[in-house]
C-alpha cells in the first residue's frame, strides 16, 4: 500500500530519521536503504524522507556525518584486523569510540564536538554563524526601512485622497452655478406698458 502521509516532520522523527541515516553511513550502507527503513517505521514515503534529510536535517548533522564517514574508514580498516586477531582488546575506551553499529547518541556527538573545538570545522562554523548574524541585521535593516517607507506612502495616499474628495466637491460646486446662471439665462422676458406708456421688461 502507498504511503500518503502529507503532515509536519516532528522533532523525534527528524531524530529518528539523522540515527538511521548515520547507522548507514556507519554501516557503508545507502542513504536511500536508510530512507526506506524511515519510511516505513513512520508511514512516509522514502522520497519524502530523503527529501525532508537534504533540505533540513543534514544541515543540522554536518558534524555527525563527518564523524560516521571517519568512523567507517576506521571499521573498514579495522574488519582486516579483527578477523586475524578477534580476542585483541580495543585500546580505545568506550567513552572515546562509540560502539560500531549503534545510534548515535548526543553524548558521542557532544564528545566530538569538543574534541574538534579548535579545528578546522569549528572555524568553518563560526565564520559561517558570523556570516549569518550579519545577513540577519541587514534583513531587519531592510525591514525597517520598507516599513518606513509604507508608512510615508498610506501618507502620501491619504493627502492626494483628500485632495482629490476637495477637487471634486469644487468642480460640483462650479457645475451647479453654471446651470444655474443658464436656466437665468433662458428664462423668458416680456415687455410690458406702464401707466405712462413706457415700456418696461417683466419676468414670466
Amino acid at each position: 500500500m502507498t504511503t500518503t502521509r502529507q503532515d509536519a516532520w516532528t522533532q523525534d522523527e527528524d531524530l529518528m530519521l539523522a540515527e538511521i541515516v548515520l547507522k548507514q553511513i556507519r554501516e557503508g550502507g545507502t542513504q536511500l536503504a536508510a530512507f526506506e527503513e524511515v519510511g516505513q517505521k513512520l508511514s512516509r514515503t522514502a522520497a519524502a524522507c530523503g527529501f525532508r534529510w537534504n533540505s533540513y536535517v543534514r544541515k543540522q548533522y554536518k558534524s555527525a556525518i563527518e564523524m560516521a564517514k571517519a568512523q567507517r574508514k576506521k571499521i573498514r580498516k579495522q574488519e582486516p584486523e579483527e578477523s586475524a586477531e578477534q580476542t585483541k582488546p580495543s585500546y580505545e575506551t568506550e567513552s572515546q569510540q562509540p560502539e560500531a553499529g549503534g545510534p548515535l547518541t548526543f553524548h558521542e556527538v557532544i564528545s566530538f564536538l569538543q574534541t574538534y573545538e579548535n579545528s578546522g570545522s569549528a572555524a568553518d562554523l563560526k565564520s559561517e554563524n558570523e556570516k549569518l548574524i550579519k545577513k540577519v541585521t541587514h534583513l531587519e535593516q531592510q525591514i525597517e526601512k520598507l516599513q518606513a517607507e509604507k508608512e510615508t506612502i498610506h501618507s502620501n495616499l491619504k493627502i492626494v485622497e483628500e485632495d482629490y474628495m476637495m477637487l471634486i466637491e469644487m468642480m460640483e460646486r462650479a457645475r451647479n452655478m453654471a446651470v444655474l446662471r443658464d436656466d437665468e439665462r433662458s428664462r423668458k422676458v416680456k415687455f410690458q406698458v406702464d401707466r405712462n406708456g413706457n415700456l418696461e421688461r417683466a419676468e414670466k
